[in-house]
């Protein structure tokens, strides 16, 4: 009886070794749902993206009369960067799959011996009842003999339950593999990660044909601003942040300025990312305060409103200097004609597609909102536009190609309400929603390279994507 004791044994350590792995390896596994266990780290799986990371969206359709109608809705530019976590989850699906395959090789083996060890059961029963029932016709030595064959056979009982109990181990870690199993498939299925390289080239390969597609575009009307996306909370509850409007896609920098009236400290950070984090930037120190909010950072150069002044000041961040500051001729200052919430936001500067312009008010219009196309070298003003819409009664204002739209509140409920045409000197009232998460709006700027909304709001820095609506005639149209 030694040989079955020792194939026994061996069974029992091979089972004792899996079930040690598998408590060590399940674990881990298991908490895929918070982070991923990697060359003794941990890695937070993210499953929704990034404000970096949004993708560029067109679509179109053809109308009745032949006319191409185009919507595009345009978040802000980046790229994917979740090949490392796809690549992980497609090994950790491996693992899963490996160890679900050896767990069923191990099932089978045991299944088999499991018989043969209750085979051995049945025969220890037979053997005990012939060795009861002879008891008085062996002889002492015969008898003697069998009762030690017997006392051999005695300790197989109590494997024989562990056995049984170990068997049923491996049946339930084999149901928690399957279930794991199922669940990665779902977490893999939501993350994109089958064939992910070969969906990333299609996709970079549409948004270049998109982005094309978007400067043949050109301008639009703003039809709709999607949900708030928070890039991060700093800072008190006014303030300004902004990237340049005309600067290169690989040029990144985000600049942030904190307060609404005397400051003079402006924050350059490499990278959206860095601001992210609050890593990597520079300061510059103003040589003259600012007043409001209404800043914008255009070709490099910073243009602000000089506290206590209607003067107009380009500030140059590489050279840090002044290149030319101009009074803005009867435009309102020091809280006389600021949007609904105040803080001397009393002139407005913005970038669109078309260039610089300035937002404010003047006596002679008895407080209307005034738009001014300005020259951004001399800082001198162009053509001029009133609006007719009171500017106290507006909350914030952006441009989008030469379109000046107005929202009625900066509290929450707020909605573009009204747009003014400088093309045409015409105007008209809309209802565009407006989701104002954190009920103070600050800061509302539209930036035409990445054509999105900046906004300030409540110390939240937070973007929105837009959708504009264009409608390009056919080459046999008139």
């Amino acid at each position: 009886m030694s040989v079955p004791l020792l194939k026994i044994g061996a069974v029992l350590s091979t089972m004792a070794m899996v079930t040690n792995w598998m408590s060590q390896t399940l674990p881990s596994l298991v908490g895929l749902n918070g982070t991923v266990s990697r060359a003794g780290a941990s890695e937070k799986i993210t499953l929704f993206q990034s404000p970096e990371e949004g993708w560029q969206l067109y679509t179109s359709a053809q109308a009745p009369d032949g006319k191409c109608i185009c919507t595009a809705v345009i978040p802000a530019q980046s790229t994917c960067s979740r090949d490392g976590r796809s690549r992980e989850l497609r090994q950790l699906m491996g693992k899963v799959q490996n160890v679900s395959q050896s767990m069923e090789v191990l099932e089978l083996r045991t299944y088999r011996d499991l018989q043969y060890v209750r085979s051995m059961e049945t025969l220890m029963r037979s053997l005990d009842a012939r060795l009861r029932a002879a008891d008085g016709s062996l002889s002492a030595k015969s008898f003697q003999e069998l009762k030690d064959r017997m006392s051999e056979l005695l300790p197989l009982s109590s494997v024989l339950e562990q056995y049984k109990a170990d068997t049923r181990t491996i049946v339930r870690l084999r149901e928690e593999v399957r279930n794991l199993s199922s669940s990665l498939a779902a977490i893999q299925e939501e993350m994109g990660a089958y064939g992910y390289e070969d969906l990333q080239r299609r996709v970079m390969a549409l948004e270049a044909r998109l982005h094309a597609c978007a400067q043949k575009l050109g301008c639009g009307k703003l039809t709709g601003v999607s949900n708030p996306i928070t890039v991060r909370a700093m800072g008190s509850r006014f303030g300004s942040w902004m990237t340049d409007t005309m600067a290169p896609s690989a040029d990144s920098r985000v600049w942030y300025m904190d307060g609404y009236y005397k400051g003079r400290r402006v924050l350059e950070f490499r990278t959206l990312g860095d601001f992210i984090k609050g890593q990597n930037f520079i300061q510059h120190l103003l040589p003259q305060p600012w007043a409001g909010t209404g800043h914008v950072v255009y070709n490099g150069s910073l243009f602000y409103n000089k506290y206590q002044s209607n003067v107009v000041v380009k500030y140059h961040f590489r050279s840090r200097s002044v290149l030319v500051q101009r009074s803005l001729p009867g435009a309102g200052y020091n809280n006389t004609f600021p949007y609904s919430w105040g803080g001397f936001s009393d002139m407005d500067f913005m970038v669109d597609e078309s260039g610089l312009w300035a937002v404010y008010t003047t006596n002679q219009n008895a407080g209307n909102i005034v738009v001014s196309r300005l020259d951004p070298h001399t800082l001198e003003v162009v053509r001029s536009w009133d609006t007719g819409y009171p500017k106290r009664s507006a909350g914030e204002a952006f441009m989008i190609c030469g379109v000046l739209y107005v929202t009625n509140s900066h509290l929450a409920g707020a909605k573009v309400y009204f747009a003014y045409f400088t093309n045409t000197s015409s105007y008209e009232y809309t209802d565009v929603p407006f989701h104002n998460q954190y009920s103070h709006i600050s800061m509302l700027d539209y930036n035409p390279r990445e054509r999105a909304l900046y906004t300030w709001n409540n110390g939240h820095q937070v973007l929105y994507n837009v959708t504009l609506f264009h409608v390009i005639s056919t080459a046999g149209d008139p």
